[in-house]
């Protein structure tokens, strides 16, 4: 029986490229940027994403709180030190833009809609238009970066149990499939060992 297909993931050098897209010096850009990291770096949800709210995030802790995840279930994150010090220019930034505190972490910023949170089709075409301008030789979506994030994980802990409470899988056999990643590699590399000689 055929293996389920396993899922798209980005190289470090194609996330590199990714999160190289945004400008920044723009409002949109600096919030794009830290959406791309922080769902690289957390694993997060598209729906997680834009849901996350201030209130959720522990600045000076780094600890983030996924608030009714799939299946209404809550789960516990930590987000790295680099992604602290752009979440805190964000928040400076928006509330400089906006003229008061916005609820949500990623919000519009334009005139008749600022403060609203991001619309998840919008953040659907934004990766898919930095991929293209990236150069990543396949459509690039969220959920992509959500699979990057797992498997980056599992790669550096080569804990799966680790993987599936990050992820918020509630049964373990929906997290397996990143270990098949690593049969893969492992196959090619086998086959590939004394293919010189």
């Amino acid at each position: 029986m055929r293996q389920k297909k396993l899922p798209d993931v980005l190289t470090k050098d194609e996330q590199k490229s990714l999160l190289n897209q945004p400008n920044s010096r723009y409002v949109t850009g600096q919030r794009n940027h830290l959406l791309l990291k922080l769902m690289l770096d957390t694993g997060l949800r598209l729906s997680e994403a834009t849901g996350l709210k201030w209130k959720h995030v522990e600045l000076n802790t780094g600890k983030l709180s996924v608030k009714e995840g799939k299946g209404g279930k809550d789960r516990i994150l930590w987000l790295p030190e680099s992604d602290l010090e752009l979440m805190c220019d964000w928040k400076e930034r928006q509330f400089r833009e906006a003229g008061s505190k916005l609820e949500y972490v990623f919000t519009s910023m334009s005139k008749g809609t600022l403060g609203n949170r991001l619309d998840n089709r919008y953040v659907q075409d934004m990766v898919k238009r930095y991929g293209h301008k990236a150069e990543i030789n396949t459509d690039v979506h969220p959920h992509m970066l959500r699979h990057t994030f797992a498997t980056d994980l599992y790669r550096e802990s080569g804990n799966i149990r680790l993987v599936q409470k990050a992820l918020g899988h509630s049964q373990l056999s929906t997290t397996m499939i990143y270990t098949h990643i690593f049969d893969e590699e492992l196959e090619g590399a086998l086959k590939g060992l004394r293919s010189n000689d």
